[in-house]
């Protein structure tokens, strides 16, 4: 592995923690000593890159950083297409304009012959689903992102009609509908509501008392489904 090589890896590893790794800890995963580590560490920020560091804590990579494109190799800006042409369809207005951006900057800088390559040979078949939910998809999200309560007014699958006021944590996209998660202050727990049940949607200017990451534990916790790491 060359130097420019080593300090790209440095990168990547310490773009995947959102917490102070300890120099051991990424030096052992380099195959480096911590004195070369620490060097690599000194021309990273020389270049630019705002790694923190704390004392008996570690090094930490400022979020928002951008990693150079020389990370990706074919395969991965192949996954990354896929998954930016999925969201196009898939999902709301803005974050279809988001995803059509992306794939944008991410063609920018292929070479010509593998642009057209990867545009001619990647489709996304599915039909567009969420046409009629687009400002329910852009309100929960912004009840996602900042902690707001939302009122809904919902179906359940016997056709009875409830007002919920729920704390919504997660939106799962499923190939037949887009699904709810959150926590219903009429229920008392956790509860998953499909969006295409929703006939009333109310964003509501109040936070709900818990924060996102911890209901999303509690709900893997009791869902027992594995907490992906990223």
């Amino acid at each position: 592995m060359t130097r420019s090589q080593r300090l790209l890896e440095l990168l990547q590893i310490l773009h995947k923690y959102r917490h102070p790794v300890a120099g051991k800890v990424l030096a052992s995963q380099l195959s480096i000593s911590l004195r070369t580590l620490y060097r690599d560490i000194a021309t990273l920020q020389q270049q630019g890159a705002i790694i923190t560091s704390e004392v008996g804590k570690g090094y930490q990579l400022q979020q928002g950083f951008t990693l150079p494109p020389l990370m990706f190799t074919q395969e991965e800006v192949e996954a990354l297409l896929i998954g930016s042409r999925w969201v196009v369809s898939q999902t709301d207005s803005q974050l279809a304009n988001a995803a059509q951006q992306a794939i944008t900057k991410i063609c920018t800088i292929l070479p010509k012959p593998l642009q057209e390559t990867l545009n001619t040979s990647l489709l996304i078949g599915y039909p567009k689903l969420t046409e009629p939910y687009d400002e329910q998809l852009i309100a929960l999200r912004k009840a996602i992102n900042q902690n707001l309560k939302v009122t809904i007014e919902y179906t359940n699958v016997n056709q009875e009609n409830s007002q919920r006021t729920i704390w919504p944590f997660a939106i799962g996209f499923f190939h037949h509908t887009l699904v709810i998660c959150g926590w219903c202050e009429l229920r008392e727990e956790f509860r998953h509501f499909r969006i295409d049940r929703i006939f009333s949607l109310i964003l509501l200017d109040e936070q709900f008392p818990r924060k996102r990451e911890d209901l999303l534990t509690a709900w893997h916790y009791f869902q027992q489904i594995p907490k992906p790491l990223f």
